[in-house]
């Protein structure tokens, strides 16, 4: 029937008010008692009831159907979740039947439902299910509303019969491995998408719909009852798809729409929800995180156990006899496979040695459904007793030993909770967010990144991208003892105290049990309580200044430990974050690698200041001579240069300074060159002027404007009154090439110098969500250098547009000098370092006063 305006008023008002009062009630119940299964059921019958009442008043023809599909059908609706919904005809509607069609989806709408629709013909119906693998699975759990049961009978009959259980296996299995490409293959993100993310609720339905069309069931207790898992397994799914269930009906609930990703904005909220406290240690939200991806590491455990356990039982198996390895394992067709199903229960042992087999035979590409699912079954095994046999102990450390497979095989140990178990306090981080909005990773995953990158040093495939570090590993004895530390180093993260001296005693206790030679046992404890020393010194300190290095080298005392270090930090730094690492800081590491590896094999001792000196200004001469400058052409310069300047600046930095200024010493007019970094990423910068106030926040600002972030500075002032500074600088705007910004630079910087405008702040930006709602609180610092020469103002803060030039701004209205910075971004976490003297430092009392006053102006 066509409605006329009263009876369509009078009916939205009706079935609005319905269902609102309905949606109400379910909340406030479920808010008082939170029960997931309930919650989705309820809802589902609610809609089933308000769609069906409505179908009959419109009265349509009694050969229709109205079919749920997808979780509708299922019998699962989400609070902000679509409806989807099949509109099934017997044949194509003629032009009054599509009329009241059109008519009835709008009032959908009308009244408040998110529909999904399609109107198609059992025909149509069954077309599009076999060209199209999404059709297909929202068929599967249809279910008839209301109408014509015998249309839907046939319909579902047919579409069942032409459903091919091994080629729906395959598909849905490549779109598994689609979907996890599209997240990394990882549920470690920082937002995760607990439907879709591996280890989401996606990876539950998944199991089930292959279930489900190869004829196991549709629940976990069907595919108990077929054999695919125990009791206690299915008891495991049931209790982890209730808490993804209530998780994700507490974020509809908590964003007030259809949201699945646990975006920084939420997090803190559902976890005080669902009852997690924050701690002296840890927040509530790192809290519910670390429940997350421990719950969705062990769903991607159960998912690949089912779904080979299921391909196994679809696909028929081949006839060809296993190849045996030895009396516990076999080669089943390029699987592992065990020779019966009682072997690690007989041999606990052979858990490890599996994952050894795994590594000494690369025919061997993957594990057995059968191997799996008793190595799942064996875990608990793992023991005190299991820890303390030297078998065990003496093939833990083979693995790390192997040439080929020790990154996949530990990954492989992680993901079944071998590993964990084996190393109780690496149990403990699996799964632990950093949310330092440095790390990007989980505590286990960052590991296992670190591991990754020290393992492709030493593979020549990667040899392009790591030609420095891929040398040093091809000439270091025994390199999986940086395997060993990598796996340590952040153990002891979310302890409380210091992670590196925590980490290094957990480190001691495994190279004493497990029997390591005291070389190798002291360069890991070293390793794992020294690996946030070098990052330190090559991006807070003055490289420049021999003694920084010869303190350094003092630290570090042989070439060993040094190269050890340099590529565990390397390793580490590039296995926080895509973000973190950049050319310029690998820069800083390699050349403070080289200066401190002079320095050990010339015996340790720094070198006196004015050979170094000399040194440097003898090679910058050479250099001078090949630009074709006449031989005397520095030394005006030079003369108003003094030793701090050749201490801070290289030959090839001094030569190029030289080669601009040699004619032009007392120029009145400001003097601007750039050029793309000699070394890597980035343009180097030089600016000559009279001093003048404010000078570093008015090129701080207009380097940022820009589109340029500061890495390093040194700023200098010649004896006669002239400012010669230089800046290393990123590009953050995303342009093809620096090259074109050269003369750019060039020109409106030397326009803005002589004018001496005001300094332009930099362009407002918006603050990252991360930062919002994970605020860093602003530290400053100041204290003396070693010589009290000078002081070292340190600042940590959140990232954020125009943060260095409140610094510089904020420096230059306390009347404080500025010598060098250090500009160190760790993720949307800054780290800056400046050198500075003036304004009586001297005295605590103005130190503090200038600390006060940083504070002030980067909290607001």
């Amino acid at each position: 029937m066509i409605l006329d305006t009263a009876e369509r008023i009078d009916l939205l008002s009706r079935y609005r008010s319905r269902l609102q009062t309905g949606q109400t009630a379910l909340r406030e119940r479920y808010l008082a008692e939170p029960d997931a299964s309930r919650l989705l059921y309820e809802r589902s019958h609610l809609i089933d009831g308000v769609l069906r009442d409505l179908w009959k008043e419109l009265k349509f023809p009694e050969d229709l159907a109205l079919v749920a599909v997808g979780g509708y059908g299922r019998g699962e609706l989400w609070p902000a979740s679509d409806i989807d919904l099949l509109i099934l005809l017997p044949e194509t509607p003629d032009a009054t039947l599509a009329t009241q069609l059109e008519q009835l989806v709008g009032l959908f709408w009308d009244i408040g439902l998110d529909i999904g629709h399609s109107v198609r013909t059992l025909d149509e119906c069954l077309a599009e299910a076999a060209a199209d693998l999404t059709v297909q699975t929202a068929l599967v759990e249809a279910r008839l509303l209301v109408g014509d049961y015998g249309l839907f009978t046939r319909f579902y009959s047919e579409f069942r019969l032409r459903l091919d259980p091994q080629t729906f296996y395959r598909t849905k299995r490549s779109e598994q491995d689609e979907r996890y490409l599209k997240y990394q293959e990882s549920p470690y993100s920082l937002e995760p998408n607990c439907k879709e993310s591996p280890g989401g609720l996606r990876d539950l339905q998944t199991i089930l719909w292959i279930a489900q069309v190869a004829g196991y069931g549709n629940s976990w207790r069907d595919l108990k009852r077929h054999g695919f898992i125990t009791h206690q397994e299915e008891q495991g799914l049931e209790r982890r798809e209730k808490f993804l269930q209530r998780l994700r009906i507490q974020l509809h609930l908590l964003a007030g729409r259809h949201e699945d990703r646990l975006l920084f904005d939420f997090q803190t909220a559902l976890a005080e929800q669902m009852g997690f406290k924050a701690t002296p240690t840890r927040r509530a939200s790192e809290q519910l995180m670390q429940e997350y991806y421990r719950n969705a590491k062990t769903i991607m455990q159960l998912n690949t156990i089912l779904l080979q356990n299921m391909g196994a039982a679809i696909f028929p198996s081949n006839k060809q006899p296993p190849i045996p390895i030895n009396e516990r394992f076999q080669n089943a067709h390029q699987l592992l496979d065990v020779t019966h199903e009682n072997v690690f229960h007989e041999t606990p042992g052979a858990m490890l040695e599996a994952f050894l087999v795994m590594q000494q035979h690369p025919e061997l590409k993957g594990l057995t459904a059968r191997t799996i699912r008793t190595l799942w079954r064996a875990r608990t095994a793992i023991d005190d007793d299991f820890r303390n046999d030297p078998v065990n102990k003496a093939r833990f450390i083979e693995l790390f030993k192997q040439p080929r497979g020790v990154l996949h095989e530990l990954r492989r140990m992680n993901q079944f909770d071998i590993l964990g178990r084996y190393l109780p306090n690496f149990g403990e981080i699996v799964g632990q967010m950093q949310h330092d909005l440095f790390h990007v990773y989980t505590v286990d995953q960052h590991s296992m990144q670190v591991l990754r990158n020290l393992r492709r040093f030493s593979e020549t495939e990667f040899a392009h991208e790591y030609p420095f570090c891929s040398q040093l590993i091809s000439e270091f004895e025994r390199p999986w003892v940086l395997y060993i530390a990598a796996l340590f180093h952040d153990i002891a993260k979310g302890r409380g105290g210091s992670h590196s001296e925590l980490g290094a005693v957990d480190a001691k206790e495994f190279c004493d049990s497990h029997g390591l030679a005291e070389e190798d046992s002291e360069l890991i404890v070293w390793l794992v309580r020294q690996h946030l020393v070098m990052s330190a010194v090559a991006q807070k300190q003055d490289t420049s200044d021999p003694d920084v290095v010869a303190a350094f080298a003092a630290i570090v005392g042989d070439e060993r430990h040094l190269t050890a270090l340099y590529l565990l930090t390397v390793a580490d730094i590039r296995g926080t974050s895509p973000k973190v690492w950049n050319s310029w800081k690998g820069q800083l590491l390699e050349d403070l690698f080289r200066q401190t590896r002079r320095l050990l094999q010339s015996g340790g001792k720094a070198p006196v200041r004015h050979g170094i000196i000399q040194e440097r200004q003898e090679e910058a001469l050479r250099l001078i001579r090949y630009y074709g400058i006449h031989e005397s052409g520095h030394e005006n310069l030079w003369r108003q240069l003094d030793t701090v300047y050749f201490l801070r600046h290289s030959p090839e930095d001094i030569a190029w300074h030289a080669r601009a200024l040699h004619y032009r010493v007392d120029a009145e007019q400001p003097v601007v060159k750039a050029r793309l970094n000699p070394h890597g990423d980035g343009i180097e910068v030089m600016v000559y002027t009279r001093d003048q106030s404010y000078l570093f926040a008015r090129l701080v600002g207009f380097f940022s404007r820009a589109g340029y972030n500061i890495m390093d500075a040194k700023i200098h002032t010649t004896r006669h009154g002239y400012a010669l500074d230089s800046f290393m600088l990123l590009d953050v705007s995303g342009r093809d090439s620096d090259r074109s910004m050269i003369s750019y630079i060039e020109h409106e910087l030397e326009d803005r110098l002589t004018k001496q405008a005001a300094p332009e702040a930099p362009s407002n930006g918006r603050i990252s969500r991360q930062v919002k709602h994970f605020p860093i609180q602003p530290q400053v610092n100041i204290q003396p250098d070693d010589k009290g020469t000078y002081y070292i103002l340190s600042v940590s803060a959140a990232d954020r547009p125009g943060l260095l030039y409140t610094v510089a701004m904020a420096l230059a209205d306390y009347g404080a000098d500025l010598h060098t910075a250090k500009i160190a971004t760790l993720g949307e976490r800054v780290e800056d370092t400046f050198l500075i003297t003036g304004n009586n430092l001297e005295e605590s009392a103005a130190r503090v006063k200038l600390e006060t006053h940083l504070l002030n102006q980067l909290e607001h």
